[in-house]
């Protein structure tokens, strides 16, 4: 059944593997989010788990069927989809939520999530200039990423924060959700191997490298999400939102989707080529943000327009260069 799939034109696969990781993810997130509510979970370990990790489960799920090919082309599309997403969620995804005026009340605890960016960067960073991410240094991330949320989760338990979780449209239907979230893993599954082979088909054709393709088609698919939740959350007043997303996702694809592959492949090769050049884009743009955040400063909407235009000339320099 799946090679019939496979044999539609690469272009096709490339949009019928996001199709069906952004509806496989957000399945999987909502049938969990109803299993736990009727197994009386709180909300705000609700948000803490199901949806932190339910949310990066399409990221995950393409780089483990990348490192598991023992292709290291595909595994340069899959580390570049990592570093080209942090990339994306800071200068596009942020950078648009400062354009609708959204950014200029980080929100409660924002300096903790700023100093976790910055941490996890330092470490990819170390990663990347020794040329390989070990087992050893996978699990350590894992362990790493564990202990943030812990300390976040008492954080905001401390200070009676809890999360907000909209209804699902599947109300308090057990079955059904487990019909779903099961639904929804099979459709991460098969979306993560359609863009995978959809972006090698891609890149053949044009003659580029897969980690240009990472750094690009995948980072930007994969970054969809975020930039629709901010944009509503935008448009709805919902101020804030948009930072405390962005910087989670951006620890998340360092420690959890390069950590957790890592450790399962038994160490990642990375590179030379993001050496060179893309790590030191995220290392600028995420300490950027980060330091502001540190130092109290707001990110104007005239700063958010200039970040979109320098995502804009990155992308262009990928392909010209």
């Amino acid at each position: 059944m799946i090679d019939v799939f496979l044999g539609l034109p690469d272009i096709i696969l490339v949009v019928l593997g996001f199709i069906f990781l952004i509806f496989g993810g957000e399945s999987v997130v909502q049938g969990a989010i109803t299993i736990a509510r009727k197994m009386n979970v709180s909300p705000l370990l609700i948000g803490f788990t199901i949806v932190a990790v339910g949310t990066s489960l399409p990221e995950l799920a393409v780089t483990i069927n990348a490192v598991s090919s023992n292709n290291q082309d595909l595994v340069d599309l899959a580390v570049g989809g990592v570093l080209g997403s942090n990339v994306a969620n800071i200068m596009l995804v942020l950078g648009t939520a400062a354009m609708l005026g959204a950014c200029d009340k980080p929100g409660v605890g924002i300096k903790k999530d700023a100093l976790a960016v910055i941490i996890a960067s330092i470490i990819l960073l170390i990663t990347v200039i020794i040329g390989e991410i070990t087992q050893i240094i996978g699990i350590l991330m894992i362990l790493a990423l564990i202990s943030y949320y812990f300390y976040s989760y008492n954080y905001s338990k401390k200070l009676g924060l809890d999360e907000e979780l909209e209804e699902t449209w599947m109300g308090d239907n057990l079955l059904l959700a487990t019909m779903i979230t099961i639904l929804g893993g099979v459709m991460i599954v098969l979306g993560a191997e359609f863009l995978i082979e959809g972006s090698v088909g891609i890149a053949d054709s044009f003659g580029i490298s897969e980690s240009i393709v990472g750094l690009s088609v995948i980072a930007l698919g994969t970054s969809l999400p975020e930039l629709a939740v901010t944009i509503i959350a935008a448009l709805r007043g919902h101020k804030g939102v948009a930072i405390g997303n962005v910087l989670g996702s951006n620890v998340i694809n360092i420690l959890g989707i390069l950590g957790v592959s890592s450790a399962y492949a038994g160490g990642i090769i990375v590179s030379e080529e993001f050496a060179a050049r893309d790590i030191w884009v995220v290392i600028v743009t995420s300490g950027l943000i980060a330091t502001m955040l540190l130092n109290e400063r707001k990110i104007t909407k005239s700063l958010g327009v200039s970040m979109v235009i320098g995502y804009l000339t990155y992308m262009t320099l990928l392909y010209t260069m």
